[in-house]
């Protein structure tokens, strides 16, 4: 269904853009017409209106707490999607900017990274300085378009920190290009519309994230600055915030439903799919909902391989990573407490159990969750069971 509509509006935009060619009349001049008429700010308003059939798609959540968190995701989304296509959209002059975050959560975002994003372009040419600094692992891709745009987010260009040459104070350059340069590289092709960056944190309590800074090259002082705002960039900004609430909200509402379907397991999620929608292509995903009463634990047991790193969190039923800031909703390679063979064992429970690695459940009956390996020799099947509290605690006081 999402599909069969983004094709409607991809194809309503060229029969407009062609309607208006025949009448001798320009996109620019259609845009000052719809901001002067109010319809840009209408149909904004409409699609925002549009956007809560994501809370009523099949299989979600009818309480009253599920949908209250619903409406504060897409209030949240807005939020976002106003910073990346209204305040931050300008490719000549582009900020590195943070649209997901502690209170903007989207697609199962990972509590222990640090993300960034830049509106570009692949007909220009840009420079990344940076300072290394202390966190554990550090990634650059190029995307094409972006969620705003109603469709995927296809990668086409990455590279990371391992791949760069670094000063030793810790000082680099990187140059974001679609034709090849020597030294620190990385692509993008014509279609590219994003970069994000990524910052994935052992331990966030100790590290500190890589300082970054952005700026468009190989042009003039002038084409570097921002120009002043026109009617057709409100028009295509307020357009594209608005299909970022409705696109995003309907695309993981169709993937929460679908892992439903294997509730309380943790089976691995087609590589394919996750690359289209923006994911890291270094991170093999195994995304499942969950569900517990309150006399009930969900026991993960899995091995993990040499890797970079790994995580495993719990996400509401929208997608969103649970309060990190306040509640013990993750764990990771470095934080997890492992057996004697190398082995982990996480608890997700409603109350402590007394046992390692116990996540919260932070007032949630049900929700989604994910595990990750990120750049592993091998992708282990994380093993899971729902088993009594009783259970739990008897295990606990053996210990």
């Amino acid at each position: 269904m999402r599909k069969l509509v983004v094709r409607l509006l991809a194809l309503f935009r060229r029969v407009a853009l062609l309607m208006l060619r025949l009448r001798g009349r320009t996109p620019t001049d259609a845009a000052a017409e719809r901001v002067v008429s109010g319809k840009t700010w209408d149909e904004f308003c409409d699609t925002l209106k549009a956007a809560g059939a994501a809370l009523n798609f099949p299989g979600a959540p009818r309480d009253s707490f599920s949908q209250a968190e619903g409406y504060r995701y897409l209030s949240r989304l807005a939020r976002g999607g106003l910073m990346a296509f209204v305040e931050y959209a300008d490719p000549r002059a582009p900020v590195l900017h943070r649209v997901v975050h502690e209170t903007v959560k989207l697609g199962s975002d990972n509590p222990d990274n640090y993300y960034q994003t830049a509106a570009i372009r692949g007909d220009y040419d840009y420079r990344i300085t940076g300072q290394r600094n202390t966190v554990a692992y550090l990634g650059f891709g190029t995307q094409a378009g972006h969620y705003g745009q109603g469709g995927g987010m296809p990668p086409t260009g990455y590279v990371e920190d391992a791949e760069l040459d670094i000063g030793p104070d810790g000082s680099f350059e990187l140059i974001v290009s679609s034709r090849t340069h020597a030294g620190n590289w990385l692509p993008m092709t014509t279609e590219s519309g994003t970069l994000i960056v990524r910052q994935t944190f052992l331990d966030r309590e100790t590290e500190v994230p890589a300082e970054l800074a952005i700026e468009r090259i190989n042009c003039s002082e002038d084409e570097k600055r921002s120009r002043p705002l026109t009617p057709e960039q409100i028009d295509e900004g307020l357009k594209s915030a608005g299909t970022l609430v409705a696109g995003a909200a309907m695309l993981f509402a169709n993937w929460a439903r679908g892992f439903q379907k294997h509730t309380n397991t943790l089976p691995m999620f087609d590589p394919e799919v996750s690359l289209a929608a923006g994911g890291d292509p270094n991170i093999v995903y195994y995304h499942s909902h969950w569900a517990l009463a309150e006399d009930e634990a969900l026991v993960i047991e899995a091995m993990p391989p040499e890797c970079e790193h790994w995580n495993f969190q719990l996400n509401n039923y929208w997608m969103e990573s649970l309060d990190y800031r306040h509640h013990t909703i993750h764990t990771n390679k470095h934080l997890a407490h492992y057996e004697e063979d190398g082995s982990v064992r996480i608890v997700v429970a409603h109350t402590d159990p007394g046992l390692p690695n116990w996540l919260e459940t932070a007032g949630h009956a049900s929700g989604t969750m994910c595990f990750r390996w990120i750049r592993a020799t091998e992708h282990p099947q994380p093993r899971t069971r729902v088993v009594k509290l009783s259970e739990l605690r008897a295990l606990s006081d053996r210990a």
